[in-house]
């Protein structure tokens, strides 16, 4: 069984407890507007192309069998999206690193001799794997087997997901995972559409069953000014009465920014303010006045 992943972080501190490695799947089936990652989006491989680097030795026009690479009379280099196949082949060649891949396939049993070089940090910290994306629950079937094998090597495991997979999905992998990172993004289901492309129904459903059949839930809200955080105040009536164990608020940024114009992607990033620290205080305060833990993540 393959699954298609784009980046493994190690040491990791912000994705549950402990040291972690967080293992990022390729694929989202939402399109929020402040997405940081865009090349978790697209399932398909892909190539980031980074113009200052390129030297203009053409080693990727030669070795394209599509003829998707060319370079324009002001030596901008371009690549038609509509035609790469993803073979990935001019960046694996681009020794001047102009090209970038992103996303490879990999099978369950080289993931996880990856995953436990890393064991004695799991142990020494209480740490363990976070699968996130993208939405790792994109590629359940895979997700399982990994989570099943971790298991069976007694290492902690956390999935971070946006909940937007049907319920069916969860009841495959919730007795292999020790925590739910949930993301909510909206209250109100038009808004939440506006913002992410879909409504929130399902997520919202999903969440309580999660909580219902016991499991450690860690509600992740991103924070962006003027966009989602009138939102607050309903997202914790939705919360009310669940067992969650904490909020983490996470303020927006614009890290990502770069890599659209590397991808060839349109986006919206500018529009959102950066919010402050003070904002990001009374919305944790505003979460803890009504009985649910919130913390900055």
């Amino acid at each position: 069984m393959i699954g298609t992943i784009y980046n493994i972080q190690r040491f990791s501190i912000h994705d549950g407890p402990g040291i972690r490695t967080t293992i990022f799947f390729k694929g989202c089936n939402l399109r929020c507007l402040w997405c940081h990652n865009p090349e978790s989006i697209s399932f398909r491989k892909e190539v980031e192309i980074y113009q200052e680097r390129c030297i203009g030795c053409g080693s990727c026009i030669r070795i394209c069998s599509q003829d998707a690479h060319y370079i324009d009379e002001t030596g901008t280099h371009h690549i038609n999206r509509s035609t790469c196949d993803g073979c990935l082949k001019c960046a694996d060649n681009c020794f001047a690193e102009a090209l970038v891949a992103v996303g490879t396939g990999v099978s369950v049993e080289n993931l996880m001799k990856s995953i436990l070089t890393e064991l004695p940090y799991y142990e020494n910290s209480g740490g363990g794997v976070t699968f996130s994306g993208g939405e790792c629950m994109a590629q359940v079937d895979f997700l399982r087997e990994v989570l099943r094998v971790c298991k069976e090597q007694r290492i902690h495991t956390a999935v971070d997901t946006a909940g937007n997979v049907p319920w069916v999905s969860f009841e495959k992998i919730i007795d292999y995972t020790d925590l739910f990172l949930y993301d909510l993004k909206a209250a109100d289901s038009t808004v939440h559409k506006r913002l992410t492309g879909s409504g929130n129904a399902l997520i919202v459903d999903n969440l309580r069953r999660l909580c219902a059949a016991g499991k450690q839930v860690f509600v992740r809200i991103p924070y962006i000014s003027g966009s989602n955080d009138a939102e607050l105040v309903g997202m914790i009536h939705i919360m009310e009465g669940m067992a969650i164990d904490r909020v983490e608020i996470m303020p927006y940024h614009r890290l990502g920014e770069s890599k659209y114009k590397s991808l060839d992607i349109g986006n919206d990033i500018k529009l959102f303010a950066l919010p402050t620290e003070q904002e990001i205080q009374n919305a944790i305060g505003i979460i803890r006045a009504h009985g649910i833990n919130a913390v900055k993540s």
